[in-house]
């Protein structure tokens, strides 16, 4: 049987990881995925103002409430370019969000980390954020409210294949 264009293959070996995917459930997935993350955009405006905090710059304060980061590094983790990052970090930086520090590594560079309002603003954003979702998940059956939870861990297991497959690990 030839291989699909939908067969996992594993990065390291180059041989099929794994079954076929049917490529209705990988278009299904992808529509499905889309139009959540659209929803999600759009339901948190009616709780937490879009101009206050648009989406680049929250991934942004959550990368940096992990740990201080160069703007290289940033970009790097964003998949953004340098110049966006820098930005992006100067209207963090004049909401009082983010503030430089020296890198202790590397006296010419500074890390950007998140202030104490940007960790505010950040555990503010989230609150609302997991509020929409704990209503939306009340809205549905249990049946499908729980199908949703039991998938987490493979979903979470789907971000970090992706992300290293666009790092090229």
């Amino acid at each position: 049987m030839p291989e699909s264009a939908t067969t996992p293959r594993d990065p390291a070996t180059g041989t099929t990881a794994g079954p076929a995917v049917d490529p209705a459930q990988v278009q299904r997935l992808t529509d499905v995925v889309t139009r959540l993350r659209r929803a999600l955009r759009s339901s948190i405006r009616t709780e937490y103002p879009w101009e206050s905090l648009p989406m680049a710059q929250v991934e942004l304060l959550q990368t940096l409430a992990i740990e201080p980061l160069r703007v290289g590094e940033l970009a790097a983790l964003q998949r953004l370019a340098p110049n966006t990052v820098s930005g992006l970090i100067g209207k963090l930086l004049e909401s009082g969000f983010v503030d430089r520090q020296a890198d202790p590594g590397d006296r010419r560079t500074a890390r950007i980390a998140l202030t104490e309002a940007g960790h505010r603003q950040l555990a503010d954003w989230q609150r609302a954020h997991e509020r929409r979702m704990a209503t939306a998940l009340a809205a549905i059956s249990p049946q499908d409210s729980a199908a949703i939870i039991s998938a987490l861990g493979g979903l979470e297991q789907l971000a970090t294949a992706l992300a290293s497959e666009a790092a090229g690990d």
